[in-house]
């Protein structure tokens, strides 16, 4: 009996290794949030053993939205020119909590806001010689650009220039 029961905890185990492997080769290879995860494993392994490696990757740091939306964020200042509501936008797309999101923005609303009148004002000089500056002015509208950072931004580039 006592054999028998080892036997099945070596399984579960050998079960739990395998799943972890599986999950951490993913997340390796390429950072992905808690629903990202979630979505790639969900028929996959056996459930009471797929939660509880969810749970011991979180624990160990391996899973954290929050410092995935940080680096997300980053990357995103780094190579493009975007509104707020667009850096929000692509993160929901991740399956990210949005009140996880807001908080992030709440945050960091300073630098997320001179990023964002940084951006347009790139977007008003890459435009402004196919453009005029009202019909400027409505594109950074449509992107979602905040009506304070287009005011900035047209100041700013006018002011430059």
């Amino acid at each position: 009996m006592e054999h028998l029961q080892f036997s099945s905890n070596l399984e579960k185990l050998e079960e739990i290794d395998k799943v972890k492997s599986r999950v951490l080769k993913y997340i390796f290879y390429k950072k992905r949030t808690e629903n990202e995860i979630r979505n790639k494993f969900k028929d996959t392994f056996d459930q009471d053993i797929f939660e509880q490696v969810i749970e011991q990757l979180k624990e160990l740091g391996y899973i954290n939205d929050t410092n995935y939306i940080d680096r997300a964020v980053n990357e995103f200042i780094a190579l493009k020119c975007m509104s707020m509501k667009e850096l929000k936008y692509k993160l929901l797309a991740k399956g990210l909590k949005s009140n996880i999101i807001e908080d992030y923005f709440s945050d960091n609303y300073d630098r997320l806001c001179e990023y964002e009148v940084n951006s347009a004002e790139q977007l008003f000089s890459k435009k402004i010689n196919s453009m005029e500056v009202q019909e400027i002015k409505q594109y950074l509208r449509k992107k979602g650009y905040r009506e304070e950072s287009i005011k900035d931004a047209e100041y700013l580039y006018t002011g430059n220039n």
